[in-house]
């Protein structure tokens, strides 16, 4: 796992790149992450014990939360999945199954782990990959026309090789078999050269990249679905139609091999991942996946909020308490069956969050808020925030829409006091109308750019400033109206 030697100083530093403000939720998310870090140097006999203290975040939408959760895990190189609590009470009665969440996880580990073992791997491969291509384009030239013509010498023996002296004698004329063994080895040693030549000066173009356009046909070999475990017999609908699919396409063996008509660089990408394909150990590869989504992954349950159920349950409010009690225990430590095995969910990190504007924590069932000891409420966002929020994180907003109209020859440049204009009327819109956090900047940039990026084109080598009154100017006539901002912005 990466940056294991991260300290919970340096890890908030690094989410303070991204997320502004927070701090409470980064220091509980940063210390989380340094105790599976101490756990793992555990000695056994102890490390067991030790289970994740899962962390419930509180607070309103657009402050945070999800990109909090989302940065730590890519922080640590860890699996990470983020799942909607609502989507288990979505169809039917019950929803879709709880352990799913497991199964996803489990496929993001996979896939992990498998990108990373592709690129140790990526350099070996691309001698082999070469040979192929040159196949490709010179049939013919390689190994199999060298097997196939000895084949075909010991079927098939020249004329006049034999001679008969006698009705019943037949007798070898060996001059003439020496003869035109010679003059065959000659044109065949000739046939070699001139095909090494033609094959080299390919070779010598290919990797000049001369030949990336030159179409070729290739037969691409789709490798054989696994046997479908038993699993999907309690699973969702979802993964019961993916078993049977699986299932008629193992027993029809349809669409193993097909031919496509590909240029050179779309044959060499397709050559190098069926190499590397075959090239990674299945069994390591799942071994590793499964060691790191259970000792390091984190799943981040958004909008639990909507699953709390407020007084006595009746109607809808079942379901919904009936899914806290299906995810209860995967946040206990439960055993899930997956395709690639038992998942112990013990020391997954669970990271559940919602805005708990009209229901409270305390409306969960109380054994599901017992297995989230840690409670961070994150801070409604103001204007002083959103000035930093558009200026200073990595990648920032008004860093997207510059680089944007800058593919378009327009440089854009946005002053102080827009950004301050913009900024109050974000925190004054989100007081009136719904409060959607950061997330009010993406509605009232767009709202504020929307001619210039309309007619970006023909300003191409053109500077454009975007100013105060220019902000007053798109803005004034929905800030003065709060039931056409609440629709507009």
């Amino acid at each position: 796992m990466e940056n294991e030697t991260l300290t919970p100083k340096q890890i908030v530093e690094k989410l303070d790149q991204y997320i502004i403000g927070q701090k409470e939720a980064k220091k509980a998310v940063a210390v989380a992450l340094r105790n599976r870090f101490r756990r793992l140097k555990l000695d056994e006999s102890i490390r067991d014990e030790v289970a994740p203290k899962n962390i419930l975040m509180i607070g309103p939408t657009g402050c945070g939360k999800t990109e909090i959760a989302r940065r730590l895990a890519k922080l640590c190189g860890a699996p990470f999945l983020k799942v909607e609590a609502t989507k288990y009470t979505e169809v039917g009665y019950v929803g879709r199954d709880v352990e799913s969440m497991v199964r996803d996880l489990m496929s993001v580990g996979i896939k992990d782990v498998k990108a990373e073992m592709e690129d140790k791997l990526r350099e070996k491969p691309l001698s082999s990959v070469e040979e192929k291509l040159l196949d490709l384009l010179l049939p013919g030239t390689g190994e199999d026309k060298s097997k196939n013509k000895k084949e075909n010498n010991m079927e098939t023996a020249p004329q006049g090789f034999l001679t008969q002296s006698g009705p019943n004698e037949i007798t070898f004329d060996l001059n003439k078999i020496a003869g035109e063994m010679h003059s065959e080895k000659a044109a065949s040693e000739e046939k070699k050269e001139e095909d090494n030549s033609t094959r080299e000066k390919f070779r010598q173009w290919l990797r000049e990249g001369k030949l990336e356009d030159r179409e070729v046909e290739l037969v691409i070999h789709k490798p054989a679905a696994p046997m479908p475990s038993m699993e999907i017999i309690s699973g969702s609908l979802d993964d019961i139609q993916n078993g049977v699919q699986g299932i008629m396409n193992m027993i029809s063996g349809s669409q193993r091999n097909r031919k496509r008509t590909v240029t050179i660089k779309e044959a060499r990408k397709i050559l190098t991942e069926e190499t590397l394909e075959n090239m990674i150990d299945q069994d390591k590869l799942i071994d590793e996946a499964k060691k790191r989504v259970e000792q390091s992954g984190i799943i981040f349950i958004d909008e639990i909020d909507k699953i709390a159920v407020r007084g006595d349950s009746h109607g809808q409010d079942v379901s919904r308490e009936g899914v806290q009690r299906d995810i209860l225990p995967i946040v206990e430590g439960s055993n899930v069956n997956t395709k690639w095995g038992v998942i112990d969910t013990t020391h997954i990190l669970f990271i559940a969050a919602g805005a708990f504007s009209v229901a409270a924590p305390s409306d969960l069932i109380p054994e599901l808020q017992g297995r989230f000891p840690l409670r961070v409420e994150l801070d409604s966002l103001h204007k002083e925030d959103f000035i930093r929020i558009l200026q200073e994180p990595k990648n920032s907003l008004i860093m997207q829409y510059s680089s944007l109209l800058a593919t378009e020859g327009v440089t854009l440049k946005i002053t102080e006091d827009a950004i301050d204009k913009m900024s109050a009327i974000a925190e004054e819109v989100n007081k009136t109308a719904e409060n959607i956090g950061a997330r009010r900047l993406h509605t009232i940039m767009e709202k504020v750019l929307s001619d210039i990026n309309f007619e970006a084109d023909e300003h191409n080598g053109e500077t454009i400033t975007v100013d105060s009154a220019y902000v007053q100017e798109k803005l004034s006539d929905i800030t003065k109206s709060q039931d056409l901002s609440r629709y507009i912005l």
